[in-house]
């Protein structure tokens, strides 16, 4: 082979293997996928405790049910049922043990988030009821006039 095809193969591999030396030196031997299966992807294994040690802070529906039954069957019965208690109350791990009152985000920000209409018609999101933030009561709160777990009746 002539040198103008050498010398750039030469410095292919000699490029791959100076990346594998700093790899084997830089990554520490206890990263990678620790287990039988990817579910938890690449990870360092000592670093165990310390995601142990981070205070969880969305905990599920299911950390609702026992305090708030009653609010959580009725919901049970509308279309908000398949959405988390703390995608509109906020995270239960911030949740005092003895609320006197809780402070409730009724913005008219918290239901557009999901309800402002999206012009994407391939995308299960533009299956949501929308409506035009500048057309639709733009000076009132959804709450004014609708009620949060259900929002087909009106207050």
């Amino acid at each position: 082979m002539k040198n103008h095809v050498l010398r750039p193969l030469w410095v292919a591999i000699l490029l791959v293997l100076v990346i594998l030396v700093a790899r084997k030196i830089y990554v520490p031997k206890d990263f990678g996928i620790n287990g039988q299966n990817y579910t938890f992807g690449f990870y360092r294994k000592a670093n165990l405790d310390d995601w142990k040690s981070i205070k969880v802070k969305y905990n599920g529906r299911e950390y609702c049910k026992d305090c708030h039954e009653e609010n959580f069957k009725k919901n049970e019965l509308f279309k908000h049922r398949i959405i988390q208690c703390e995608n509109c109350h906020g995270p239960a791990g911030d949740h005092p043990e003895n609320p006197t009152k809780l402070v409730i985000d009724r913005s008219r920000e918290l239901c557009l988030r999901c309800h402002a209409r999206l012009n994407y018609p391939d995308a299960l999101r533009s299956k949501l009821p929308g409506i035009d933030p500048q057309k639709h009561n733009p000076d009132s709160v959804c709450v004014d006039c609708h009620q949060p777990h259900n929002p087909d009746l009106e207050v």
